[in-house]
């Protein structure tokens, strides 16, 4: 009975496989608009409710597998090393993800998963979704961390409940700008390498700036409880 489970995990493993590869070749080589589920079903010779039995949309499809920083940046609070606070962990994340993002635009693959996203509309919205969805992630990992005694030295906030969400969209704002900018000087002949280290130290900078100063923006956000207009009313 384990081995018929195995076989037939590994056997939907493969499909999914297969499904994601052709779909990827065909948005790479067509465009993303150009080419239906039923294009991607053809092609890898399965039904086409064998594509939506492991793909919600034609958006999912495109990305399975291309964003895995959507989870990264929580995980990295989640999962930081002992002793270590929870925006010091994200703060190195983040430097090696934005090097990342802009070196790897050295390789043709990424140029071209690049091109096909930036000349969809419908891509660019979902992709502004995942966005949101990496916030609101994030934010829950910090708050979760902020909740927790053992912060790894770092001032927790007085408010964690309002200062997680806006250190999350003010941090992954940030990242964004310095990725979405540079890939522009990249387009523009420079060597990605080199924007990409100018970035790290660039980001660094920023970054620590946003960190050293984040007591002073946490000691600004009031606890409701502790508002002016609710000591009144009780």
């Amino acid at each position: 009975m384990s081995d018929l489970v195995d076989r037939r995990a590994q056997k939907k493993a493969l499909t999914r496989e297969l499904v994601r590869t052709t779909a990827h070749r065909l948005f790479a080589s067509r465009g993303f608009d150009a080419v239906t589920i039923a294009d991607v079903a053809r092609e890898a010779d399965v039904a086409v409710q064998t594509v939506f039995n492991h793909f919600a949309s034609k958006e999912d499809l495109f990305f399975d597998g291309r964003v895995p920083w959507v989870e990264g940046v929580a995980d990295a609070v989640r999962h930081r090393a002992p002793g270590v606070g929870p925006l010091s962990a994200l703060r190195a994340h983040l430097l090696e993800f934005m090097a990342g993002q802009l070196s790897s635009l050295d390789g043709p693959e990424e140029r071209c998963y690049r091109a096909t996203l930036d000349a969809s509309d419908t891509l660019r919205t979902f992709e502004r979704k995942l966005v949101f969805e990496a916030e609101h992630r994030l934010s829950d990992a910090l708050l979760a961390a902020w909740q927790d005694p053992e912060d790894g030295g770092e001032r927790a906030p007085l408010d964690p409940v309002i200062s997680a969400p806006l250190t999350a969209a003010i941090w992954l704002a940030a990242v964004r700008v310095l990725i979405v900018e540079n890939r522009v000087r990249v387009a523009q002949g420079m060597a990605p390498a080199e924007v990409a280290a100018t970035v790290e130290v660039l980001g660094d900078r920023l970054l620590a700036h946003m960190q050293a100063g984040s007591g002073t923006f946490h000691g600004m956000i009031t606890p409701a409880r502790e508002l002016p207009g609710d000591r009144q009313a009780g």
